[in-house]
């Protein structure tokens, strides 16, 4: 079985390989430089527990390369959908801190807007909206 690297060809497909890129490049962050993930997400690991880094490499590392590796390599419309869905989870998850954990500021609402770019534009093109 030959295999070739599927570049993507049409509008909606290059808006979904770039959400795919961008959700390797966030993975490729957390799982090589896990301090400056920590610390663009404001939070911060105790001198006394370093081992507390392998929860950004794991959970968020792997989990973003994964999917964004998987949609990049593969490029269907089901896991660009997937890719999507798996954003628009988190940009739901904010919105939920925001209402109840009274965390309406600055940070959550910029990167509320990028979680929710990252999820349109995968979703655009596995629904059909643009092709």
């Amino acid at each position: 079985m030959n295999f070739t690297f599927p570049w993507p060809y049409s509008q909606g497909e290059w808006l979904a390989f770039g959400a795919a890129a961008f959700t390797v490049l966030c993975g490729l962050v957390a799982m090589f430089a896990p301090r400056l993930t920590l610390r663009l997400l404001r939070l911060e690991v105790p001198e006394l527990h370093p081992r507390a880094l392998s929860e950004p490499r794991a959970l968020l590392g792997g989990f973003y390369l994964g999917i964004g590796l998987s949609a990049l390599v593969f490029a269907q419309p089901l896991i660009y959908m997937a890719l999507g869905v798996a954003w628009g989870l988190s940009a739901f998850g904010r919105i939920v801190s925001m209402m109840s954990d009274r965390a309406n500021t600055l940070f959550n609402w910029i990167a509320l807007l990028v979680t929710l770019l990252a999820a349109g534009l995968p979703l655009a093109f596995a629904l059909g909206f643009v092709r």
